[in-house]
């Protein structure tokens, strides 16, 4: 019998029972004792029957607005301190993220049903602009069979608009850049490029720069290729040969996660292991004219240079900080590029990397969402892996020892600007500054997606993806402010499968945004929460495990 996760995910196309999120302005504590864990604890992960809506507000919570969007819907919402909902953009497609700009407009990635190669989550394809009212005032895509925006992007001050973008090789190409063939998907491999969009209203846009990784490529396999080298000797180059993976699953392997929700519908034996590096954030910091970048596969981040031209992004001189295209700075992962063992990989399968602003407490140092810490004794070093191999989302301790982790890095910047680099030492730091984990280990894990970013008082936001939980904890760890996700659209791709990989996750969000109140794009708006609140969802019974 399937487990009852996977028959809640076909059962929400028949059912649903809805209410109306009750309007609460008062304060809520939630009492939780500490749970002691043992290995034959069930985990359900996406938790899709917790309590929904706002569970906990204390007066030590920073006041604020939160821009949101359920994974398997088309709107987007702005909710008050009070879990409340004041404003709703509605779209075509659906969406994954947005960012609000200073004059009360949107900025959506919107996910084109079109995606003829890409078979991996975060596809996207077409940016949008909406209007406060909701006009659509911008449309541009980037979709072809070699080309797709996927994950996230970054929006600048001069209003253009950095975005992570797959372009495909073909394995004959792969090879000529000294890739083992015989680790090689038979699809080729999807380098990760970051290009700068000038948009052209009302339709298209102009790209102004770009970065491929495609360009900074080392490799010790063959010594006939130009990029031929010791790693350990380029550590602001890309090894791709260790990551490599000759595909394992079957066709009736890939056809069971194409059911299940937890692979795309175009997902081939052939194309599993295409996807490289899986960048899957971005974060743009104008005043060093730098771009952080967050590679799933990898487990690490990367910062590049921007202000070098597009010739010089394709090489290794140029540019502000003299390194042209090359990494400025690489952390988590140094045996990527041959300076540690497993044992100092201190990033795992991470979202969301960006810098603290100024005038923060932290102000200059990176956070990063840390999603798939091994626990140590589980089955599976990673539970995407097990999700992905075993098609479900609920497993014991034993199973899936996993957890998730917040980080913030202060960064070993000299005193030219420059990220030092010891003699065949990894980059610094050595050990984060500060770590949020939850208070009983395991009960903040989202094994994809998710964020976290500092807010003016000292208290972090977090998003966990999986569930689609906001909350706000102190430096301390004390948690002061959570809001559940309850709305749910059942939103489908025109051939019936999810817009996004997850599963049956109804609550799952990619990315959350606390805003200020004084954030400029709200100054003057009508921000009293709409009549009625928008329906909230309420998944059907699970089967009875005796069924």
């Amino acid at each position: 019998m399937n487990n009852y996760l996977s028959m809640l995910a076909l059962a929400v196309l028949f059912f649903c029972s809805t209410c109306t999120q009750k309007d609460s302005a008062e304060t809520l504590v939630a009492e939780v004792p500490v749970k002691e864990w043992a290995p034959e604890d069930m985990r359900d992960l996406p938790q899709n029957f917790a309590k929904r809506g706002l569970t906990v507000k204390t007066e030590k919570s920073t006041p604020g607005y939160i821009l949101f969007h359920p994974s398997l819907g088309t709107s987007t919402y702005l909710a008050d301190h009070d879990g409340r909902i004041v404003h709703e953009w509605k779209g075509e497609y659906n969406s994954m993220l947005s960012y609000l700009l200073d004059d009360g407009r949107i900025i959506r990635a919107d996910r084109d049903p079109y995606f003829p190669t890409f078979a991996a989550g975060g596809q996207y394809g077409r940016l949008r602009e909406y209007s406060w009212e909701g006009e659509m005032t911008w449309d541009f895509a980037y979709i072809s069979e070699k080309l797709l925006i996927h994950h996230d992007i970054a929006i600048m001050p001069n209003g253009n608009i950095l975005a992570i973008a797959w372009e495909s090789k073909t394995k004959e190409e792969c090879i000529a850049m000294g890739c083992d063939p015989d680790k090689l998907p038979e699809d080729g491999l999807w380098f990760d490029k970051v290009i700068e969009i000038e948009p052209v209203r009302p339709d298209g846009g102009n790209i102004v720069w770009e970065w491929s990784m495609w360009d900074h490529l080392v490799q010790n396999y063959n010594k006939e290729k130009l990029n031929y080298g010791d790693p350990g000797n380029s550590p602001r180059k890309f090894n791709l040969n260790p990551h490599l993976i000759k595909p394992i699953l079957t066709e009736e392997q890939v056809q069971g996660g194409i059911e299940a929700g937890v692979m795309t519908s175009n997902a081939t034996p052939d194309n599993r292991g295409s996807d490289i590096t899986h960048i899957n954030a971005i974060f743009y910091n104008s005043d060093l004219d730098q771009i952080a970048l967050s590679s799933f596969y990898f487990n690490e981040i990367f910062i590049i240079d921007h202000s070098t031209t597009i010739e010089e992004a394709g090489g290794d001189s140029g540019g502000r900080y003299g390194q042209g295209g090359d990494l400025l700075y690489r952390w988590g992962n140094p045996k990527n590029y041959g300076r540690g063992g497993p044992e100092d990989q201190q990033s795992f399968r991470q979202h969301d990397v960006r810098w603290i602003p100024e005038g923060y407490p932290g102000a200059g140092n990176l956070m990063i969402f840390n999603n798939d810490n091994y626990g140590g004794n589980g089955q599976y070093r990673y539970g995407f892996d097990a999700v992905e191999r075993l098609h479900r989302f609920n497993f014991s301790l034993g199973e899936v020892d996993n957890y998730s982790t917040v980080l913030e890095l202060e960064l070993p910047v000299d005193e030219n600007g420059n990220y030092e680099l010891p003699e065949d030492e990894p980059f610094g730091p050595a050990k984060p500054v500060w770590t949020y984990t939850a208070p009983d280990k395991y009960t903040l894990y989202s094994l994809f997606t998710s964020n976290a970013h500092r807010l003016s008082s000292g208290n972090t936001f977090i998003m966990e993806g999986v569930t689609g939980r906001c909350f706000e904890v102190t430096p301390e760890g004390e948690t002061v402010w959570e809001y559940w996700n309850p709305y749910f659209e059942g939103y489908r791709l025109p051939d019936g499968t999810l817009p996004q990989p997850g599963g049956p996750t109804f609550f799952a969000q990619f990315r959350v945004a606390h805003l200020s109140p004084d954030h400029p794009g709200l100054a003057g708006r009508d921000l009293t929460p709409v009549d009625p609140q928008p329906e909230v969802f309420t998944p059907p019974p699970p089967p009875s495990q005796e069924n």
